[in-house]
């Protein structure tokens, strides 16, 4: 039996861990290790969400399953590196690790090009999981293994474990901190997606070099290094190095293309997946899409009654309706805010909007920036930054129609642009309600007067405090030289009974489901 003094001196004693390997890391080299390591993985998983885009769109589904598959990948690489670490603590197997965990990163380029409409014949939702699954969780769960041998490697002394833990996964946090900053802030932009993945792989290839001294294990070296060359090959010969994207914003992947229309030349803008607008260059005011023919029913209607009238856009993409009232009314203002400012670059470039525009562009949110406009100014306010694959939802509810209304003048007129079903959807109910608590009058308008037709369409939602009549806006576009007036303004009782017919959801800050609610359209594209 020990003595309290013998148990005093065993307790005070350092336990050493048992570690077959001489050849430790030193603290900062463990923390470069596990720092660059985390900050590469969360620039793949930021870098994930462009990379997809093109494909499948940005959603909410889109980044729950790039969230949750790089989350899975780094548990699993959590406890294979654990187990990994307790039977060969060596330099060398971590250094084999990072190798691997640069190839499958370098690997993501050419199989983005070789899985590219390899499932579009599944649902879109299945789709998302398989393609995040193929592409990003190997990188993950090899990354993942890191920490944990880093960990082993540094731990000699079982009296430091919990000190030597915590400051390794602390580091790795900030890594992954610092990973998910620049790459949001300042790369996305700067070089690209694809730029990024090549130099995430070439790091920590070349970390895996210097730290597991790759160069003294010669003949599984040339393999690797073989490997290494095969797979550069690959990506050199799929292509994998050329983005799809004309340009590549922070916000969006943005492609141009151009078609034949009516014996017009058409050029075309694409943001992420949605074709967003058509421009005839030589003739700008020439409108393509039924919600645009509305929306220059309704400028017309309100240019005719006050020529220098000003109007405001939230959302800018193409510049159509901005244009088409810039050139229809030269004495009116109109005001853009465009929260990307490559998009309005990208306009005035490819698209003809002279870089001496009179349209005033604010490159900011359009709920803050409402904050800072006049209030009581606008005829004419426009929503035009909604499509059924992303919604601004901070931009549909009951709190910023509010601050909608106290900019317009007392005639003023506000409408958005919604893409639904009218029967089958449930956004276009939300956005109607939604507006009834801040306008006396509401009205559904599109290019066709069939409400009983079920197919999705995009339906632009008026709201004002006065009353307007069809006839009205079909004088107006008359006496304008418009005589071909598109809007169709469903009526007031059918109105009421579209609406009451199934219950009705109010959009507030709290309470904002726009994700699920445009679900089944998002769903049913795939």
């Amino acid at each position: 039996m020990k003595s309290p003094a013998d148990n005093q001196l065993y307790a005070s004693k350092p336990q050493e861990v048992e570690n077959n390997n001489t050849s430790t890391i030193l603290p900062l080299v463990a923390y470069g290790i596990v720092f660059t390591t985390s900050a590469c993985g969360l620039t793949l998983e930021i870098v994930a969400g462009r990379i997809l885009a093109p494909s499948i769109g940005v959603s909410l589904y889109t980044w729950t399953s790039i969230i949750g598959i790089c989350l899975a990948g780094i548990s699993f690489g959590n406890y294979l590196g654990g187990v990994l670490a307790d039977r060969r603590p060596q330099r060398h197997i971590l250094g084999l690790v990072l190798f691997f965990s640069g190839l499958s990163s370098l690997a993501i380029l050419p199989l983005i090009e070789l899985t590219s409409g390899q499932f579009d014949n599944i649902s879109i939702m299945f789709r998302i999981v398989v393609l995040t699954t193929i592409l990003f969780f190997l990188p993950s769960l090899l990354m993942g293994m890191v920490t944990p041998i880093v960990v082993k490697l540094r731990l000699n002394n079982i009296a430091q474990a919990g000190n030597i833990v915590g400051k390794t996964y602390a580091v790795s946090t900030a890594g992954s901190i610092f990973g998910t900053f620049i790459t949001g802030f300042f790369l996305i932009q700067w070089i690209g997606t694809r730029s990024i993945v090549l130099a995430v792989a070439i790091v920590i290839l070349l970390l895996s070099v210097a730290v597991g001294r790759l160069w003294e294990i010669r003949r599984p070296g040339a393999a690797l290094l073989t490997i290494f060359i095969g797979l550069m090959a690959l990506v050199i010969w799929t292509g994998a190095l050329r983005s799809n994207c004309e340009v590549e914003s922070s916000y969006f992947c943005i492609t141009i293309s151009e078609e034949k229309s009516n014996g017009r030349d058409i050029r075309i803008l694409i943001l992420d997946k949605l074709v967003h607008s058509h421009v005839d260059l030589d003739d700008p005011t020439f409108l393509v899409y039924g919600y645009e023919k509305v929306l220059g029913d309704i400028s017309t209607y309100v240019g005719e009654r006050k020529p220098s009238f000003r109007s405001l856009f939230i959302g800018g993409g193409g510049y159509t309706m901005p244009r088409f009232i810039d050139l229809k009314y030269p004495k009116s203002h109109v005001e853009v805010i465009e929260i990307d400012p490559v998009v309005t670059d990208v306009v005035h470039d490819y698209f003809g909007m002279p870089r001496d525009t009179q349209i005033v562009t604010y490159n900011q949110d359009a709920r803050a920036k409402l904050l800072e406009l006049p209030l009581n100014t606008y005829d004419l306010i426009v929503g035009d930054a909604f499509d059924h694959f992303s919604v601004p939802y901070h931009l549909t509810t009951l709190e910023f129609n509010e601050l909608v209304k106290d900019l317009l003048a007392d005639d003023g007129i506000y409408t958005v642009n919604i893409v639904d079903k009218l029967h089958e959807g449930r956004m276009l109910r939300a956005i109607v309600n939604t507006m009834q608590k801040t306008f006396k009058n509401i009205y559904i308008m599109r290019d066709f007067d069939d409400w009983n037709l079920d197919d999705r369409h995009t339906f632009v939602v008026a709201g004002t405090d006065i009353e307007i009549m069809l006839s009205d806006i079909e004088k107006s576009n008359t006496l304008a030289g418009r005589f071909n007036t598109a809007s169709h303004i469903m009526p007031s009782s059918t109105l009421i009974t579209w609406l009451n017919s199934k219950e009705n959801i109010l959009l507030t800050d709290d309470y904002v489901p726009v994700d699920n609610l445009l679900a089944p359209l998002f769903l049913e594209d795939g």
